[in-house]
Formats: structure tokens, sequence, C-alpha cells
């Protein structure tokens, strides 16, 4: 495990952007295609340590830390950043600017899957292909589970989400067949252990989310059905996902015309549970655009 972190974090790289530091990871050359691995909430980069040393043969893979996550900055909310998803569709399009200048593919997991979808929704010219990773498609979708939902709670909320078992461990394990080493768990519970940052920004994440979230998969989902998406877009799903039901994904995708792949081992972070099949996924879907050019 401890080869895997230090790989992991040979493409360590950090970013200034609109005052705040991202951290993220990157693999592979800048001259190559490139591909951002965009985390679930709530999740890390790190969550994508399998999946970029099989990009970076042929691509350039970049996987970063949301705004109050992981290593990257965490804002005191009413200080210049309040976590809302609006401003995070807007900290993704700076982001996507200072780290790619040619179309970028994007893929996305589970409840940020909205947030990719408007930002790539105003930019379409930008991206090559996005491939979304059970992300909430349908109405039944559009509530947090109580895992995530009790970091909203004006008083249990604000306990929670400063305790490392629970933001991380539960978090990460309650939604899959997902069981973290201890070498693996330690790196998502270390933000939470060093500072109280990490919790305030969780709680706010998670009031955000479950005041705007079902707004923003009803806007999803009209813009993934949408004549005027342009985009090459690929459903990958997790069937053993705890959190988000199968029933009415293969409906979704068929009536949408949007490819679906089905990954019957993993459960909602795909790319913990099965990384190294999803890298695969990854490869097919960008060599297949590439060769239709």
């Amino acid at each position: 495990m401890q080869t895997m972190r230090l790989n992991y974090l040979q493409g360590l790289s950090i970013y200034m952007i609109l005052f705040n530091r991202w951290f993220c990871v990157e693999s592979g050359s800048a001259d190559n295609p490139s591909v951002i691995l965009i985390h679930g909430f709530p999740s890390q980069a790190y969550s994508y340590r399998k999946v970029l040393p099989m990009l970076s043969k042929d691509y350039h893979a970049i996987a970063f830390d949301w705004l109050g996550f992981g290593f990257s900055d965490k804002p005191q909310p009413k200080y210049g950043f309040d976590y809302t998803l609006n401003e995070f569709v807007s900290s993704l399009e700076s982001f996507i600017n200072e780290v790619a200048v040619k179309q970028v593919t994007l893929v996305v997991q589970g409840y940020f899957a909205p947030v990719a979808v408007k930002y790539a929704s105003s930019h379409q010219e930008k991206i090559d292909n996005i491939i979304l990773l059970n992300p909430p498609l349908t109405a039944k979708h559009a509530n947090l589970p109580s895992t995530l939902s009790i970091f909203s709670n004006f008083l249990l909320g604000e306990i929670f989400s400063q305790d490392p078992l629970r933001a991380s461990d539960k978090a990460l394990t309650s939604c899959g067949p997902y069981k973290m080493k201890e070498d693996d768990a330690m790196v998502y519970r270390n933000p939470y252990l060093t500072s109280g940052a990490s919790g305030f920004a969780l709680n706010a994440i998670s009031r955000a989310m479950k005041k705007e979230l079902k707004k923003y998969v009803e806007e999803m989902r009209t813009t993934l059905t949408d004549e005027n998406w342009k985009i090459p877009t690929t459903v990958c799903w997790g069937k053993r996902d705890r959190w988000l039901s199968y029933d009415g994904v293969e409906e979704f995708c068929k009536d949408s015309k949007h490819k679906l792949i089905e990954i019957p081992m993993a459960g909602h972070h795909v790319q913990e549970d099965r990384g190294e099949e999803l890298g695969e996924v990854i490869k097919g879907v960008m060599r297949r655009t590439r060769l239709n050019l």
C-alpha cells in the first residue's frame, strides 16, 4: 500500500485558482488527450489511484480534490465560498480553464455529476466525452441518503461532520461492497484529523446538496435528453450501489440514447471497487471517440 501511495503522489500538483489552492494528481504527458477524473460526495482524488496509472500511457489524466475535500483548500462558509452547487459549477470552469487548453473528457462520480453536466451544457465545444459514474439520474435519486444528509442537521450535523469515522469511513463503506484497508482509510481521515475546516465544509456542502440536489437532478435529466446536447455520453453503473437504485437507469439511457455500461461487482464508488475495470472502460470510450473523428 505504501508503494501505491508513493506512486499516486508522483504527479502531485497544487494549482492556485481564484485565491484557493487545488490539490490534484496528474499522470501522463500533457501532449496527449486530457481526461479529468472528478470524485463524488464525499470522497477525494485518491479514489482514482488505481485508474490514473492505467490512463497514463496514452492520456493526460488529472484527478483533483474539490474545494472543501481532501487536501484542497476549505474556505470558511460566508467568506468567499459557500459551497452552493452554482459555486461548484463556476469553480469547475475555472479549474478546467487552468489545467486543460484543448478539449477534455470528463469522468464524474455520484452526486457531483449534475454539477459537471451543468458546466458541460454551456461549454460543449470543450468536451470530448462525459462519463457519469452512478449519477443521480431519476427522481428517486434526488434525495441524499441518511448517511450523508445527517451532516446537514443543524446540531448533529456539526458534531458528526467533525468525526473522521463518520465523515470518511462510514460514508465510503455504507454505499457498496467497498472494504477500506487501514492505510487507505488514514488518507481519507487525515483532513478531518488535522483541521476542523474539513468538517465545517462537509456540513456546508451537505446543506447545499440537501437544498439544491432535486433541482440539479431535474436540470441534468432535461439537459441529457435535450436534442441540443451533442456530447457523447456514457453512464457507467455499479450495480451494487446501496444509495442509488438501478430502477429507471436502463430506461433513461435507452430513451436518451446514451450508452450504458454495467459493472456488476461495483457499488456507488465505482473507482474504489473496480478501479482497473473502470480504467478499461474509460480507455475504450476515449478510443472509440478518437476513431470516429
